[in-house]
């Protein structure tokens, strides 16, 4: 990944995380995505851009027979905050590419609000099938192309692109090109964000 994207968007997010809870959206995105969440038969779960892992959060309170629970963000500053809301989970200042984890090692990956600003999304899919078991889920969090109409904004520190994730369609053939295919979604929003939230499995063989 560019050392100096990395840079940027951990700077941006060190300064939002004190903050970051206060935002409502982000509160109930994590508490829906957790509610959707199979939890069937996972003991292991990893949250990529966690943030102030509200998503894991979400989780914990929902089913506390997922053991663990590890959430990794390349900003240190979100992860203070992840640490003293939930210190049972394992929270790793790491990049969404190199995880240090084993082969087939997770049962269940979320990536939410995030795939739009990775560096180097095909990168960090290789990674995540890497580290998923034959039989687990990935499930995304993205804005959609409803949201986008009129409401993005153009300023902003670091790159983003959001059109590969948008749609069904966009992020099926993303995801496809990495191993992964498209099992579910649902749209969610809150009357200003809408938000598509994707259930991959990795493909057969």
């Amino acid at each position: 990944m560019p050392d100096d994207r990395l840079a940027r968007i951990r700077q941006a997010f060190d300064a939002r995380a004190a903050d970051y809870d206060e935002s409502e959206m982000h509160r109930d995105l994590a508490a829906t995505v957790a509610e959707r969440l199979d939890l069937d038969g996972v003991t292991t779960m990893l949250d990529v851009a966690t943030g102030t892992g509200l998503v894991l959060r979400a989780v914990a309170r929902r089913d506390p027979g997922v053991r663990r629970l590890i959430g990794v963000d390349i900003s240190r500053e979100m992860l203070r905050v992840a640490q003293s809301a939930l210190p049972s989970a394992d929270w790793w200042e790491a990049d969404a590419t190199a995880l240090d984890l084993d082969d087939d090692s997770v049962d269940l990956i979320t990536c939410v609000t995030a795939l739009h600003i990775l560096p180097d999304v095909p990168a960090a899919l290789r990674e995540w099938a890497r580290v998923l078991r034959p039989a687990g889920l990935l499930v995304t969090a993205s804005f959609s192309s409803a949201h986008l109409t009129g409401v993005e904004r153009t300023s902003h520190p670091y790159p983003r692109d959001h059109a590969p994730y948008a749609s069904p369609g966009a992020i099926a053939t993303t995801f496809a090109a990495q191993g992964f295919a498209l099992d579910t979604f649902w749209e969610w929003t809150d009357g200003v964000d809408t938000v598509l939230i994707a259930q991959f499995r990795l493909m057969a063989g």
